[in-house]
């Protein structure tokens, strides 16, 4: 296939899934690592792309990909990422579970636990836990952000605010070389912080997609996390901060 017309079909694969790896266009294009390097280097110094570790992603650092889009994206590592973050949960534990398709996969593994309390700002969250007898499940007052169904403003920090849990599950849009956690939605973003100021402690989950990623609002650091799971092995840098800062690690 001529560069140029791979290059425009990757361009498309980046604009349809926002984020692509580099295994999964050697794979589509049948070529070598070194050929989709080359190809997203170019395409990243022309400013048609953002690369990232292990792949490229789109160039916005304002707009997330949509609900639906992100719901199936990267399914098989949300789910390995989801069962690891339950295994760390206790029965009868307390928790805060926020917005995110990860933070929703991780409800689903969930549902083997028993008696747990949980306080979320995310809708689908509750629609999934709500099943569940022995579960006390507390939903965030707040406006409710149609395209997702997450709950954000300060009602919502208000509200959650009032709860000091064992545990914040938290998923995250970016994380930036420097270990910052990024997401687009100032109001998401107030409500997170919230969450993780009043665990005792933070769980973290990102597939490998989220690194390098650009989002225009800083959550907090990765530093800030006791425990960091995913399905890829961070960029050097971030892993030299989570030891110095000792947040264990889970590669699943």
């Amino acid at each position: 296939m001529p560069q140029e017309k791979r290059q425009d079909e990757i361009l498309a694969l980046v604009k349809e899934r926002s984020f692509v790896s580099i295994d999964d266009l050697v794979a589509h294009f049948n070529v070598t690592p070194q050929t989709i390097r080359r190809d997203l280097n170019q395409l990243a110094n022309d400013n048609k792309l953002r690369r990232h570790h292990g792949g490229a992603g789109t160039v916005s650092s304002v707009t997330n990909t949509e609900y639906t889009k992100r719901k199936i994206m990267d399914a098989a590592a949300k789910e390995k990422i989801a069962a690891r973050i339950a295994s760390l949960i206790p029965d009868g534990s307390s928790l805060f579970i926020n917005i995110g398709t990860t933070t929703e996969t991780v409800a689903r593994a969930l549902l083997n636990h028993k008696n747990l309390r949980v306080v979320t700002n995310n809708l689908h969250v509750a629609s999934i836990l709500a099943i569940k007898d022995d579960f006390t499940v507390l939903i965030a007052a707040g406006e409710v952000r149609h395209r997702d169904g997450g709950i954000i403003g300060e009602a919502t920090e208000d509200f959650i605010n009032q709860f000091k849990m064992d545990f914040g599950i938290i998923g995250i849009s970016g994380i930036d070389e420097d270990g910052s956690l990024l997401d687009f939605d100032f109001r998401e973003v107030r409500v997170a912080q919230s969450i993780m100021r009043n665990s005792r402690r933070v769980v973290l989950g990102a597939d490998g997609s989220k690194f390098g990623r650009f989002a225009m609002v800083k959550l907090g650091n990765i530093s800030q996390a006791n425990d960091f799971v995913t399905d890829t092995q961070p960029p050097e840098a971030i892993n030299e901060l989570m030891r110095k800062n000792e947040v264990n690690l889970h590669i699943v």
